[in-house]
């Protein structure tokens, strides 16, 4: 994208269409007309928060707020980030935004614009949540938190320290530095993985996560592995003991089309397949299933990762468990597309 062509469409904002106030690729929002929320994404008309976030907006009675997607290609120029968050912070009815994708090229492009950046952005070197307090721009990251309650939520307390199971996280971004943070925590005891062991197709990525793992010092082993090759995650997929945890954070599925795995993958008996999307081709999820092993979509990560971000821009409490977040899961699977 041309980050000069950055401007200001003319949208019918009255539009019944829950995506009629986007602005077309390489192009900025209208000035909010009311409060507004953005979804800073790559196919973020795609995605279910379009038609759940009026319902859940109406469950929690927050008014009468849209939430605008702002599309930017993976890996954007940074004068576009820096143009969407400079747009959001000057604009006074623009509430925060969600971050996916472009977490970590966002944070490292928009370091200087934010007012307030709290521990865990600065420590993962991302952004998931923007937010305003006071007219100031607040930056958060997010994952650490909702990846951890999705990781409860999907595997049995006591699961590492009964299996000795490894982790292994394809893709070296935001969440899986999020979800490789979580489970080395040390309050966690012994319920962590043997061994974690995160691949990627490029370096610098890898570098990062190594860097934020030194920093915190952790006791369980975490190896970073280049992978250029999709055949080089399949070694390391069949080097993994019985029972562990296979993630596909790599976005492949969703933001471009294929697995990070090729169809001759051996998976180890008794793994569980994770893939971090919920919609795509989910090419990685159809792999698992062939193979016979446990499969978890991404729904319970889109689930936490939303409620989280909405509660921080809104300032609104919203439990992570318990009656009213499970009301909240209702109507988010009974307007699921």
């Amino acid at each position: 994208m041309d980050a000069h062509r950055l401007r200001c469409p003319d949208l019918n904002p009255t539009a019944l269409d829950p995506t009629a106030l986007d602005p077309a690729p390489g192009e900025l929002p209208r000035p909010a007309e009311r409060p507004t929320m953005y979804f800073i994404g790559v196919t973020t008309g795609s995605s279910s928060i379009r038609t759940v976030f009026p319902r859940w907006v109406e469950a929690l009675r927050l008014g009468d707020v849209p939430l605008v997607g702002i599309d930017l290609p993976p890996r954007a120029a940074a004068a576009d980030y820096r143009r969407v968050v400079e747009f959001i912070a000057a604009d006074p009815l623009s509430v925060g935004a969600l971050v996916t994708t472009h977490k970590i090229d966002l944070y490292l492009a928009c370091q200087d614009l934010f007012d307030e950046v709290d521990p865990l952005a600065k420590l993962m070197g991302e952004v998931s949540s923007l937010s305003k307090r006071g007219g100031r721009l607040v930056a958060h990251a997010k994952d650490p938190i909702s990846s951890g309650l999705a990781i409860d939520a999907i595997l049995p307390p006591g699961y590492w320290a009964a299996t000795g199971a490894e982790a292994f996280l394809m893709g070296a971004g935001g969440s899986a530095i999020a979800i490789s943070w979580y489970l080395t925590r040390p309050e966690r005891g012994a319920d962590r993985p043997s061994r974690i062991v995160v691949s990627n197709r490029g370096q610098g990525r890898l570098e990062t996560l190594r860097r934020i793992h030194g920093e915190l010092g952790t006791d369980v082993e975490v190896r970073t592995v280049h992978t250029p090759q999709p055949g080089d995650n399949d070694t390391l997929l069949a080097g993994l003991p019985e029972g562990s945890l296979v993630v596909n954070a790599t976005g492949l599925g969703k933001d471009a089309p294929g697995s990070p795995l090729t169809d001759a993958a051996a998976w180890p008996a008794g793994a569980l397949a994770w893939d971090l999307n919920y919609r795509g081709d989910l090419v990685f999820l159809d792999q698992a299933r062939r193979a016979g092993v446990r499969l978890e979509d991404g729904w319970v990560y889109f689930v936490h990762g939303w409620t989280q971000v909405i509660s921080e821009v809104f300032d609104v409490a919203i439990p992570t468990s318990g009656p009213r977040f499970d009301e909240l899961g209702q109507i988010a699977s009974a307007a699921r597309r």
